[in-house]
């Protein structure tokens, strides 16, 4: 399937560069504008900066460990430790690592914490509250507004009211984020943790100013007739792409041809993110981490490509 995925990209390059409208007096000397339609956290991190939890985003990486027993919190079988899905700034989905959802039995009628919901609800949905001089420190209020306490090595019920930070309080547990120094940071991080109200006007603000037409006139002043811009499959749906994306990138990747044109340079689009993200990196659009592409997908890569490919050609 990888394979697979590769044709297709290189069909949309190629599409690119050898329209009969154009050219072909390869080779071209061509810079990657990568950050601009595709979020690459690397890249300029300070546009992670400004939201609260901003070390919570989707695909924080979690162990949870009782103070009271110094015992890992962990699903049966599922090899320990969890991924978050961001709903808000304090409120979250724990994905264990055989992808099933952390949530209470019985569809969230019970009391027992378990793992085996495939698709989280409500009952899966969990308050994370951290203590406020030790961020590591929480107690995780589940749906039923109790917090969740440890009964027993093999057992945590959602059904402790108390309040506390005592050692020895059986709501309290300790949080380390595994992948701190490596924290996925893409579109859907940037988009999903600054919520629908504010990742619009930052998406905004990046594509006005990250890439201009004065750095079109720049390269091209400087021996560059290409540039390669990678774009996600959320730009076939915009400018109302599936949340957490927000619309806009399509007019920026039509400004970049405009400018290109004025300029006598030529343009690569690269389909970097397809739908199930490719890689499972944050390049890639994923939330957790994960490769979901798979042949369940195929037509839906497709269609990206042969939407952009009727755009671009008119």
């Amino acid at each position: 399937m990888a394979n697979a995925l590769w044709v297709l990209n290189i069909l949309a390059l190629y599409f690119s560069v050898s329209s009969p409208k154009h050219s072909l007096a390869l080779p071209y000397e061509a810079v990657n504008l990568g950050n601009s339609l595709v979020t690459e956290g690397w890249m300029k991190p300070s546009r992670f900066n400004d939201k609260p939890n901003n070390d919570l985003l989707d695909g924080a990486q979690v162990q949870i460990m009782s103070i009271k027993l110094q015992k890992y919190l962990t699903a049966e079988n599922s090899g320990g430790g969890d991924i978050f899905w961001r709903i808000n700034e304090s409120t979250f989905n724990l994905r264990v690592f055989n992808k099933q959802f952390m949530g209470l039995e019985n569809q969230g009628e019970g009391t027992k914490v378990v793992a085996v919901a495939n698709t989280p609800g409500n009952s899966e949905t969990f308050q994370i509250v951290r203590k406020e001089d030790d961020g590591t420190r929480i107690r995780l209020k589940a749906p039923n507004r109790q917090f969740l306490q440890v009964k027993s090595e093999s057992l945590v019920m959602a059904d402790y009211g108390g309040s506390g930070w005592e050692d020895d309080n059986p709501s309290v547990f300790r949080m380390t984020i595994v992948n701190e120094n490596n924290p996925l940071r893409g579109e859907y991080q940037i988009t999903n943790g600054y919520g629908p109200d504010k990742a619009s006007r930052i998406m905004h603000d990046h594509w006005n100013s990250y890439i201009t037409e004065q750095d079109f006139n720049f390269m091209s002043t400087n021996g560059l007739d290409a540039v390669r811009i990678p774009v996600g499959w959320w730009i076939a749906q915009d400018p109302t792409p599936p949340r957490p994306f927000v619309g806009g990138s399509l007019n920026a990747l039509d400004n970049a041809f405009t400018w290109a044109q004025k300029y006598g340079m030529k343009v690569i689009i690269d389909l970097h993110a397809a739908q199930g993200s490719q890689n499972g990196n944050d390049h890639g659009g994923t939330r957790d981490g994960y490769q979901e592409w798979g042949d369940s997908y195929i037509q839906d890569t497709v269609r990206v490509i042969d939407f952009l490919a009727r755009r671009l050609n008119t």
